[in-house]
Protein backbone atom coordinates (compact mmCIF):
# COMPACT_ATOMS: atom_id res chain seq x y z
CA UNK A 1 0.00 0.00 0.00
CA UNK A 2 2.98 2.53 0.62
CA UNK A 3 4.34 1.76 -2.56
CA UNK A 4 1.75 2.75 -4.71
CA UNK A 5 1.02 5.95 -2.33
CA UNK A 6 5.02 6.75 -2.62
CA UNK A 7 4.64 5.90 -6.76
CA UNK A 8 1.73 8.28 -7.15
CA UNK A 9 3.61 10.76 -5.17
CA UNK A 10 6.75 10.54 -6.87
CA UNK A 11 4.75 10.79 -10.03
CA UNK A 12 3.02 13.97 -9.00
CA UNK A 13 6.05 15.47 -8.14
CA UNK A 14 7.57 14.54 -11.33
CA UNK A 15 4.73 15.74 -13.28
CA UNK A 16 4.35 19.12 -11.74
CA UNK A 17 7.65 19.52 -12.08
CA UNK A 18 8.36 18.41 -16.40
CA UNK A 19 4.66 20.65 -17.07
CA UNK A 20 6.51 23.90 -15.62
CA UNK A 21 9.48 22.99 -17.41
CA UNK A 22 7.67 22.70 -20.32
CA UNK A 23 5.58 25.89 -20.25
CA UNK A 24 8.64 27.93 -19.46
CA UNK A 25 12.09 26.34 -20.52
CA UNK A 26 10.92 24.00 -23.07
CA UNK A 27 7.96 26.37 -24.52
CA UNK A 28 10.21 27.24 -27.98
CA UNK A 29 11.05 23.60 -28.98
CA UNK A 30 7.64 22.41 -28.29
CA UNK A 31 6.03 25.29 -30.38
CA UNK A 32 8.59 24.43 -33.23
CA UNK A 33 8.50 21.39 -32.98
CA UNK A 34 4.31 21.13 -32.69
CA UNK A 35 4.85 18.89 -30.02
CA UNK A 36 3.54 21.42 -27.33
CA UNK A 37 -0.29 18.94 -27.39
CA UNK A 38 1.72 16.33 -26.96
CA UNK A 39 3.83 17.20 -23.86
CA UNK A 40 0.85 18.60 -22.45
CA UNK A 41 -1.21 15.44 -22.93
CA UNK A 42 1.92 12.96 -21.27
CA UNK A 43 1.89 15.86 -18.11
CA UNK A 44 -1.88 15.52 -18.20
CA UNK A 45 -2.27 11.49 -18.25
CA UNK A 46 0.91 10.89 -15.96
CA UNK A 47 -0.79 13.27 -13.18
CA UNK A 48 -4.27 11.87 -13.29
CA UNK A 49 -2.63 8.31 -12.63
CA UNK A 50 -0.81 9.48 -9.99
CA UNK A 51 -3.40 10.74 -8.13
CA UNK A 52 -5.18 7.39 -8.94
CA UNK A 53 -2.08 5.60 -7.35
CA UNK A 54 -2.66 7.30 -4.68
CA UNK A 55 -5.95 6.36 -4.30
CA UNK A 56 -5.20 3.06 -4.88
CA UNK A 57 -2.54 2.86 -1.86
CA UNK A 58 -5.46 4.41 0.47
CA UNK A 59 -7.54 1.61 -0.92
CA UNK A 60 -4.94 -0.86 0.05
CA UNK A 61 -4.83 0.33 3.11
CA UNK A 62 -9.00 0.40 3.92
CA UNK A 63 -9.93 -2.69 2.23
CA UNK A 64 -6.30 -4.90 1.98
CA UNK A 65 -7.97 -7.23 4.85
CA UNK A 66 -9.72 -8.98 2.08
CA UNK A 67 -7.35 -11.03 0.14
CA UNK A 68 -9.25 -10.60 -3.30
CA UNK A 69 -9.56 -6.74 -3.57
CA UNK A 70 -6.23 -6.44 -2.16
CA UNK A 71 -5.43 -8.67 -5.35
CA UNK A 72 -7.31 -7.01 -7.28
CA UNK A 73 -5.76 -3.39 -6.17
CA UNK A 74 -2.26 -4.65 -6.58
CA UNK A 75 -2.77 -5.48 -9.86
CA UNK A 76 -4.46 -2.07 -10.77
CA UNK A 77 -1.75 -0.10 -9.38
CA UNK A 78 0.97 -1.95 -11.20
CA UNK A 79 -1.31 -1.68 -14.66
CA UNK A 80 -1.49 2.21 -13.94
CA UNK A 81 2.01 2.59 -13.04
CA UNK A 82 3.44 0.47 -15.86
CA UNK A 83 1.14 2.23 -18.12
CA UNK A 84 1.72 5.45 -17.04
CA UNK A 85 5.45 4.86 -17.76
CA UNK A 86 5.02 3.52 -21.17
CA UNK A 87 2.51 6.22 -22.19
CA UNK A 88 3.42 9.08 -20.97
CA UNK A 89 7.42 7.85 -21.18
CA UNK A 90 7.08 7.53 -24.97
CA UNK A 91 5.53 10.63 -25.45
CA UNK A 92 7.90 12.59 -23.95
CA UNK A 93 11.42 10.68 -25.76
CA UNK A 94 9.08 11.67 -28.44
CA UNK A 95 8.86 15.35 -27.64
CA UNK A 96 12.65 15.69 -27.24
CA UNK A 97 13.94 13.77 -29.19
CA UNK A 98 11.43 13.28 -32.60
CA UNK A 99 11.99 9.77 -32.39
CA UNK A 100 8.26 9.26 -34.06
CA UNK A 101 8.09 5.42 -33.93
CA UNK A 102 7.61 5.83 -30.26
CA UNK A 103 4.21 6.35 -30.78
CA UNK A 104 4.03 3.30 -32.16
CA UNK A 105 4.50 1.74 -28.37
CA UNK A 106 2.20 4.74 -26.49
CA UNK A 107 -1.12 2.78 -27.23
CA UNK A 108 -0.06 0.11 -25.22
CA UNK A 109 0.50 2.05 -22.26
CA UNK A 110 -2.89 3.23 -22.80
CA UNK A 111 -4.28 0.09 -22.80
CA UNK A 112 -2.20 -0.57 -19.27
CA UNK A 113 -3.86 2.55 -17.70
CA UNK A 114 -7.31 1.32 -18.75
CA UNK A 115 -6.91 -2.51 -17.69
CA UNK A 116 -5.95 -0.71 -14.01
CA UNK A 117 -9.42 1.20 -13.79
CA UNK A 118 -10.93 -1.83 -14.94
CA UNK A 119 -9.29 -4.34 -11.91
CA UNK A 120 -10.19 -1.02 -9.90
CA UNK A 121 -13.72 -1.47 -10.29
CA UNK A 122 -13.15 -5.13 -10.61
CA UNK A 123 -12.00 -5.05 -7.20
CA UNK A 124 -14.97 -3.41 -5.82
CA UNK A 125 -17.70 -5.63 -8.17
Amino acid sequence: MKFFIQAGAILGLIGVALGAFGAHALKNMLDETGRTATFETAVKYQFYHALALVLVGILLQLFGSNPTIAKLLGWSGNSMLIGTLIFSGSLYVLCFTGITWLGAITPIGGVAMIAGWALLFWAFL
